[in-house]
């Protein structure tokens, strides 16, 4: 290799080397920091405003920066100082020579993506679920190990625990850590959920899922609810015609809501039950709903009345039919945003 001469060398071309590499790894100034510029606690060093600044004027801490890159890349900081065009090529053959480092700017954009990061969080805690190493309402690890092991910043796990925490996976509990999940919806049906997370403004698609599931589970409960079942629904019913009664509305609505989560357990069908949990979970995030007029929830009660009925009688096309209406209504009452 010839030696590096004064004409090559250069630290006007820093700046626009150092953003030439990011961009030649393929990451966003925030991915760069979060792989390359993270103290020992998880926090990044810098943030995305200072970092912009560096690569677009400079300034002292610049030479910190390329060094931090430098050296996780395992190249020579001098290289920044070169031409940009030199530097490019040099670059270039440098990072596709080695196993390490190949396709590595791609690899860390796509892991610092919420959507990969949360498919690759999910699968992790499925295997240490299926392995016996965990198990529902276990601690899980720090948002520090984590970060760790898949290597992406803190800030990016935690943004990633808290949509499993929107879908039910897990129970992010203040002062305490966050735990595998108690609850029915669970990392079963892991794909569903942050697929539909990720694909959240699409509503329409999921209310039209959740209905499907509705009717089916209606049909399925009427032919399968057990004695247990029958008293839940009876006790549901009659706490729904008290808060109608007595205009009480959040109660209302919360009954209206547990009633259909019990027609779901009384279908006797796991995964019925399981996807709209996570639906109504994500449901509740992704909408505020409400109802228009005193009018609506006298329909409510009625169409839940009609549902009733018809599961207790063992009626299941019927069942399946009050529930079709029943959730046409509902989409048309409520505001989704």
């Amino acid at each position: 290799m010839r030696p590096m001469t004064d004409q090559m060398l250069n630290s006007k071309y820093k700046t626009e080397n150092l953003r030439f590499l990011r961009t030649h790894l393929g990451m966003t100034q925030k991915e760069f920091i979060e792989r390359f510029l993270i103290r020992e606690d998880g926090t990044p060093a810098m943030s995305v405003a200072t970092f912009s600044n560096l690569e677009s004027k400079g300034g002292i801490r610049l030479a910190g920066v390329l060094l931090k890159a430098s050296e996780a890349l395992q190249i020579d900081s001098m290289l920044f100082s070169m031409d940009p065009d030199t530097f490019a090529r040099k670059i270039s053959i440098l990072l596709s020579d080695s196993a390490d480092t190949e396709n590595i700017g791609r690899s860390v954009a796509r892991t610092g993506k919420i959507d990969q990061l949360l498919y690759r969080l999910t699968m992790y805690f499925a295997e240490k679920l299926m392995d016996k190493e965990l198990k529902k309402g276990d601690k899980i690890e720090s948002d520090r190990e984590l970060a760790k092991k898949m290597n992406v910043g803190r800030s990016a796990i935690r943004e990633a625990l808290k949509v499993l925490n929107v879908l039910g996976m897990l129970d992010i509990r203040p002062g305490q850590g966050t735990y595998i999940s108690s609850e029915e919806a669970n990392f079963f049906i892991i794909p569903l959920s942050w697929s539909l997370f990720l694909n959240g403004s699409q509503l329409k698609d999921i209310l039209e899922v959740r209905n499907l599931l509705e009717v089916k589970a209606a049909q399925l409960a009427a032919e399968h609810a057990d004695d247990a079942g029958r008293r839940r629904l009876s006790l549901l019913a009659e706490k729904i015609s008290k808060a109608y009664e007595e205009q009480e509305e959040k109660e209302f609505l919360d009954y209206e809501m547990e009633f259909h989560r019990c027609v779901a357990q009384c279908s006797g069908n796991q995964v019925i039950y399981s996807m709209l949990e996570t639906i109504s979970n994500l449901m509740r995030r992704l909408s505020a709903t409400g109802m228009t007029g005193v009018h609506q929830q006298e329909e409510i009660y009625q169409e839940n009345q009609r549902i009733y009925s018809l599961i207790l009688a063992g009626d299941k096309e019927g069942s399946a039919e009050a529930m079709r209406e029943h959730m046409k209504r509902s989409t048309q009452r409520y505001h989704y945003i």
